[in-house]
């Protein structure tokens, strides 16, 4: 893979060109030794700051690539926002029935089973429909590879739903790939490079860690924590791992939603929605918009006083309703390859 490197006219160009990739180096780095060093504080601490924040500017990139008129697209957008709303209900409601002790063991595992089953069938659906768009793409591996996916949900449930948990960190990274070939073709071959970098820093970081003993700590949060990050399931592998590895892929999630998408493809101020095509469908639409623009700045700044009065509910509730945005993504990140 070469290297591109911005032109003249662009900042950073020419014998300077290296200083961004040096700057994202170091910060990498700097996640890197906070995430392997304290996980436990590290990832209470990026949760609480940059949670809301990361999600209201995720919604307002998402209000700025929705047509204005769907079109012929109406049937997309409906299956996509549809089965947002329903799967993550589904789930919401399959997480209150267990801690109620509505589902014992295997219950819990079958209607798991069914909901992975229902997700996978949901984004077949929606890049079926997308191969139809322009551009046009052509997927010959899709409908069998969906099969696939979902006998793994019937047979490994529990670690197809941890995969989720892994793998939606990594969608951020990919939203940010196809907004540089939009919007900064030039730097793209150096952002790909230091993404094959990726995996080079979770090795490391595995083992570096492998033989760590479990976190510290009986309290409801540290185990709440360390159960997110696959704790109870993957019992052979340190908890301090597990925490670590997630801490370290949630907070390169959350440094490309508030800071690298929206310096390229945003370019003003959240509330600035002139170049969201909704608002400029009349007066009602820009209110609608910048109500939702709003009420996103509000639910953020309440979901920092729900943390600090109480961290631990608050966090729990958060990761059972944030399904939403992660299931809101697959949409836009299929009309975007």
């Amino acid at each position: 893979m070469s290297l591109s490197l911005p032109t003249q006219s662009e900042p950073f160009a020419g014998k300077h060109a290296f200083v961004p990739a040096i700057v994202i180096v170091a910060l990498v780095a700097a996640v890197w030794s906070l995430a392997a060093l304290a996980p436990l504080g590290f990832s209470i601490a990026i949760v609480f700051l940059f949670a809301g924040p990361h999600n209201w500017l995720e919604a307002r990139y998402m209000l700025q690539r929705m047509p204005a008129r769907w079109g012929q697209l109406w049937r997309y957008f409906a299956i996509g926002i549809g089965g947002t709303v329903l799967l993550t209900s589904g789930l919401a409601l399959i997480s209150v029935a267990s801690r109620m002790g509505s589902l014992d063991g295997s219950g819990f595992l079958t209607v798991l089973a069914f909901w992975n089953t229902l997700l996978i069938a949901w984004v077949v659906a929606l890049a079926t429909l997308r191969k139809g768009q322009n551009p046009k793409r052509d997927w010959p591996w899709l409908v069998p590879l969906g099969f696939l996916a979902i006998s793994a949900a019937w047979i490994i449930p529990i670690l197809c739903s941890l995969a989720l948990v892994y793998l939606h960190p990594l969608l951020s990274l990919w939203f940010l790939d196809r907004e540089l070939a939009r919007t900064k073709s030039s730097w793209l071959g150096a952002y790909r490079f230091l993404l094959c970098c990726l995996p080079i820093a979770i090795a490391a970081m595995w083992l570096v860690l492998a033989r760590t003993p479990n976190l510290p700590g009986d309290d409801a949060l540290a185990a709440a924590i360390a159960s997110h990050a696959g704790g109870g399931i993957l019992h052979s592998v340190s908890t301090h791992l597990l925490v670590s590895t997630h801490a370290f892929l949630e907070m390169l999630h959350y440094g490309v939603w508030i800071v690298a998408i929206p310096s390229i493809s945003l370019r003003r101020w959240p509330w600035e929605i002139d170049n969201v095509p909704l608002a400029r469908r009349g007066v009602a639409w820009r209110r609608a918009v910048l109500g939702i623009v709003v009420v996103g700045a509000v639910v953020m700044v309440v979901l920092w006083g729900a943390f600090l009065a109480d961290y631990a509910i608050t966090r729990d509730i958060y990761f059972t309703v944030a399904t939403l945005h992660v299931l809101a993504e697959v949409p836009f990140l299929l009309r975007l390859l």
